[in-house]
């Protein structure tokens, strides 16, 4: 019998969820992990993400949470607040966070992250980075050796044989596009009707305003909700960097191309959306430089019926992006690597088996796409009770929130209602899959994930009633 550590892993897409994805290979011993980017180099941009106790479990199992949590902001406290007037919906304590789950929940920037696990990938030797490279097609998911072309951005395509080919490559997926080409099924991109602008104050811009001073030297997270549109606000690197993240309808794109997914933004058009909210909004959104601001299109693809085909198997955004609202899109693709890693490491045959690990691979599905999906459209009915409009069902969520000033009851925004976190924040998925992969395992049928697999894998997966979307913030 082989040793699986000898498996090629290939891994398409050099983002959160493709640098987790080496890098939980790599933890795991694996010899020979290559990471295809179409990049020049990683060049790490982006605003802030928040980084909670689920996803910091993973981080620290794998030695890259200490250099991340030196620049994070262990949040204790989160206000929700009427947009129009300032008045405190609700204010949540959040002071034994890690006592309860062994993490903080922490914020952060996406280029601290993406740069912790981007560090970590640079002492494995196992792991080599191809910039510059694309993704040209598949040539073969299987039964066999998985084949897919490379195009270099200067160069002649090549070939790549691999064991394992793992798409992370996003909302754009060409894995996914391959893939389901084969399975002769559609799922296209399609829009949501909500886009985001992404906001950072620096501390020179705050500092003169006692007011907003004290937003950035807080441990609290922000929302302000009004309908069809909030804003969430926290402190990032080393409370240096205030972080605004928007949502609203989408009515800026509508004249862009079909594939772009940012635009350069008007700020008369960004205050004009938020003309409504309260002072404090007005005060931070007038000091955003003109010139400087950037609205993201928020785009979804329809339900897959299988992330897995052959010894290839999706990870992410590239299965199951998710809109802002929970903070959990980065998380989910950080869980993915980590179970993808641990189940192909327990596939019996070490390695030599390929409809071993062909089952191995569905584990994962079936391990993480009930989950995923829960988040997902927690996210979503999240969305719909933040946005509500006068009415009786708004009347209806603020007496929610109201009733929630006691400690310990549910609350409508589903990111701070202490059920939901308990939910997600409890959550190991490492654990999970070691707990669960024989049982799962033994389900399978031989020929349950073959090359030419409809989908199907028995399990509920959840998606019947709603698409993923892409995170975006």
């Amino acid at each position: 019998m082989s040793d699986y550590r000898d498996l090629r892993i290939s891994v398409i897409g050099a983002g959160m969820g493709g640098l987790a994805c080496a890098l939980a290979f790599a933890k795991k011993g694996f010899k020979h992990v290559d990471v295809y980017e179409t990049a020049s180099n990683l060049g790490f941009v982006g605003a802030g993400i928040q980084l909670a106790p689920n996803m910091v479990r993973v981080l620290d199992r794998w030695g890259c949470w200490e250099s991340i949590a030196a620049e994070a902001t262990n949040i204790r406290s989160s206000s929700i607040r009427e947009g129009a007037t300032n008045r405190e919906l609700v204010h949540v304590e959040m002071p034994d966070i890690a006592e309860k789950y062994g993490y903080p929940h922490c914020t952060g920037h996406r280029a601290s992250l993406a740069g912790g696990l981007y560090e970590g990938c640079k002492k494995e030797p196992a792991i080599t980075f191809h910039f510059s490279s694309s993704l040209a097609g598949v040539t073969s998911f299987g039964p066999d050796k998985t084949v897919f072309t490379v195009q270099p951005r200067n160069a002649e395509a090549y070939e790549v044989e691999t064991d394992i080919l793992l798409g992370a490559d996003g909302i754009k997926s060409a894995v996914r596009t391959a893939m389901l080409r084969v399975l002769n099924v559609e799922a296209d991109v399609e829009d949501t009707g909500q886009a985001a602008y992404r906001i950072m104050l620096s501390r020179s811009q705050m500092e003169h305003d006692p007011e907003l001073l004290a937003l950035l030297d807080a441990d609290c997270a922000l929302r302000w909700i009004g309908a069809k549109r909030h804003i969430v606000a926290y402190p990032i690197s080393n409370k240096t960097i205030y972080n605004i993240s928007t949502c609203q309808p989408d009515v800026n794109f509508a004249a862009a191309p079909g594939a772009t997914y940012t635009t350069r933004g008007s700020k008369p058009a960004m205050l004009k959306v938020y003309a409504d909210f309260g002072p404090t909004v007005q005060k931070m959104l007038n000091m955003v430089p003109e010139g400087e601001v950037c609205e993201w299109k928020l785009r979804s693809h329809s339900p897959l019926p299988t992330w897995i085909l052959g010894a290839a198997a999706l990870v992410g955004d590239a299965c199951h992006p998710t809109l802002p609202h929970l903070s959990q899109g980065a998380a989910m693709a950080i869980e993915d690597a980590a179970v993808l890693a641990e189940v192909v490491s327990s596939a019996p045959g070490g390695g030599d088996d390929r409809e071993a690990l062909f089952k191995a691979l569905k584990v994962y599905e079936l391990l993480r796409k009930d989950r995923t999906t829960l988040l997902v459209d927690l996210a979503a009915e999240s969305a719909r009770t933040l946005h509500l409009g006068e009415g009786k069902a708004k009347e209806e969520r603020d007496r929610q929130f109201l009733n929630a000033k006691k400690r310990g009851t549910p609350i409508p925004d589903k990111w701070a209602s202490p059920e939901v976190q308990h939910m997600i924040y409890s959550y190991d998925c490492v654990q999970e899959a070691r707990d669960k992969f024989d049982e799962l395992y033994a389900t399978l049928a031989d020929g349950a994930n073959g090359h030419a697999n409809s989908g199907s894998n028995g399990h509920a997966n959840g998606y019947a009633n709603g698409n993923a979307t892409e995170v975006a913030a």
